[in-house]
């Protein structure tokens, strides 16, 4: 495969090689060996480096590798190597395919490091592969996932995951958590916040006048109280406070089974969805396997992929990798972009 040479200039991404038991591994090294990802960053890796050499051996990958232990970055990768910042060995024996604390911590311990790493201006964005959540609480994890757990790393308080999916952006006022749970957090205090987080971060991204749409939680957007009050006693006053106070350009709510097409056609810049799946579902069906996870409110840029760790087809080499070059190209992206609003 052809490699495209690394300029020093180029935006330096870390790239997090996810659960050591799932496609994280496989993937990662896929992209790096993309000229195209290699032509936008110098991609640096973080996870066990003992265990992605087993994997790309016996999956038969052709990826090279460099091992650095500088603590500094110093080194930087060539037109043929990918850097790898190890960060030890698995805890326990890794199996494609099975839960386990020892995945969980080495998935950890990949992140944690990676974002202290941004944190301190060694990178300057973050790409990330997935985890498995039942690994991640086998190992003594508080969080439910990557955004969850960078938010807490960086010390703040207010995060939204955001889906970039060509002309469709869509950020979640909830995340993980049960539906029922998601009904009874959607306030109006919430909503706000998180409107104007994404009308901010937006413009952060590149944006200039976004145009955000905040989709009904019930159908048919409640149908002025008919299937639900929540719109009218929670988000319409939402959108009035955010559109007189704030001056963000924002509207809704909308019924949610046509919003998402609009925004798709270029009406909105983004979608707030009420609820996990609201959102995830047309993100997917519009997008799947080039949509990219984007953490809005973050000091640092991170993305991720818009699919989980394949469990079912960990170690056989037949991963998509589609999402992995998109988030590392995003990131990259992202980075040049901050840099000119500034």
């Amino acid at each position: 495969m052809r490699r495209a040479p690394i300029s020093p200039d180029k935006p330096k991404v870390g790239i997090t090689t996810g659960d050591p038991a799932g496609i994280g591994p496989e993937i990662v090294l896929k992209a790096v060996a993309e000229g195209e990802v290699r032509a936008v960053c110098s991609p640096v890796l973080f996870g066990p480096a003992s265990e992605l050499r087993r994997q790309s051996a016996e999956i038969g990958l052709n990826a090279a590798i460099l091992s650095t232990y500088s603590e500094e970055l110093n080194v930087s990768p060539t037109g043929s190597t990918a850097l790898i910042y190890d960060t030890g060995d698995p805890s326990e024996s890794i199996s494609w395919g099975t839960r386990s604390a020892g995945a969980g911590r080495a998935a950890i311990v990949a992140i944690e490091t990676c974002v202290r790493f941004c944190r301190a201006g060694k990178l300057d964005a973050m790409a990330t592969a997935p985890i498995n959540k039942e690994s991640l609480k086998l190992a003594g994890s508080p969080f439910p996932g990557h955004t969850e757990m960078i938010t807490s790393l960086c010390g703040i308080d207010d995060s939204l995951m955001c889906f970039f999916a060509g002309n469709l952006r869509v950020f979640l006022l909830t995340i993980h958590t049960s539906l029922s749970d998601a009904i009874s957090v959607i306030k109006r205090n919430r909503i706000v916040r998180s409107i104007i987080l994404a009308d901010r971060e937006l413009r952060r991204f590149g944006v200039e006048h976004p145009r955000i749409a905040v989709a009904g939680l019930n159908p048919h957007a409640g149908e002025h109280g008919l299937f639900g009050t929540e719109e009218q006693r929670e988000i319409e006053p939402a959108i009035l406070e955010c559109r007189s106070d704030h001056k963000i350009d924002v509207s809704g709510p909308f019924a949610a089974d046509t919003l998402f097409l609009r925004a798709w056609r270029g009406e909105f810049d983004a979608v707030g969805a009420c609820y996990h799946d609201q959102g995830l579902i047309a993100v997917k069906c519009l997008s799947f396997g080039r949509a990219v996870n984007v953490t809005l409110g973050l000091p640092i840029i991170r993305t991720s992929v818009d699919h989980g760790t394949a469990f079912d087809i960990a170690g056989k080499g037949i991963a998509d990798h589609r999402s992995m070059v998109e988030a590392i190209k995003l990131a990259a992206k992202l980075v040049r972009q901050t840099s000119r609003s500034h």
